[in-house]
């Protein structure tokens, strides 16, 4: 792989769909931190996510009082899988929700098994 390789982008369930929902500010913020993911670097809005499978990282972005959340993974072939997108609405605290992680995982085996699949 050289030097100029730019890893594809695979959005896995709705979680394009949901990104494009999103403000304009936050889908620019979006759009250039998964850029730099392509690239190879890790930006600086991006936190690793507990309790998934490493290399699973969270995109963090603040926009007016809100708080937006893009969750992918790395380390699953030479693509960047988009696992999920969500405008963080946890009752208690940083915490995500059940229901968010839940779907986080479904999604990471979801993109295990694509990239299963096409490597074989």
């Amino acid at each position: 792989m050289g030097e100029d390789f730019i890893k594809p982008v695979v959005w896995v369930g709705d979680a394009l769909k949901r990104v494009k929902l999103f403000p304009p500010e936050v889908r620019q913020d979006i759009g250039a931190a998964l850029f730099d993911v392509q690239k190879g670097a890790k930006p600086p809005s991006a936190k690793p996510l507990r309790g998934v499978s490493s290399g699973v990282l969270e995109i963090v972005t603040r926009f007016d009082t809100d708080t937006y959340r893009t969750v992918y993974a790395v380390q699953i072939g030479q693509q960047v899988y988009v696992l999920h997108a969500f405008q963080k609405k946890a009752p208690k605290g940083r915490k995500t929700a059940k229901l968010d992680l839940e779907m986080i995982e479904r999604r990471y085996k979801e993109a295990v098994a694509i990239e299963k699949e096409k490597n074989s």
